[in-house]
């Protein structure tokens, strides 16, 4: 096995631009939906607890992401 050195990379199974077909399974404090992708806690405005979306991820921190509902 090789090593870089180099560790950019976030330890996020979802990247910034990906889309995904997710079910709001909670709602956090700020009132936006929250959904899990391989356990990665997602933030999508403007949905509620039940909503099955399609979701774009628009921003990507240490330990969470950030999606946007794509509208087809």
């Amino acid at each position: 096995m090789t090593y870089s050195g180099e560790r950019r990379e976030v330890s996020s199974p979802i990247n910034v631009g990906d889309t995904y077909d997710v079910k709001i399974e909670d709602v956090g404090r700020e009132g936006d939906g929250i959904a899990r992708i391989e356990g990665f806690v997602v933030f999508v405005p403007g949905t509620k607890k039940g909503d099955s979306v399609k979701i774009r991820v628009t921003k990507i921190s240490r330990r969470v992401g950030f999606a946007e509902v794509v509208t087809e």
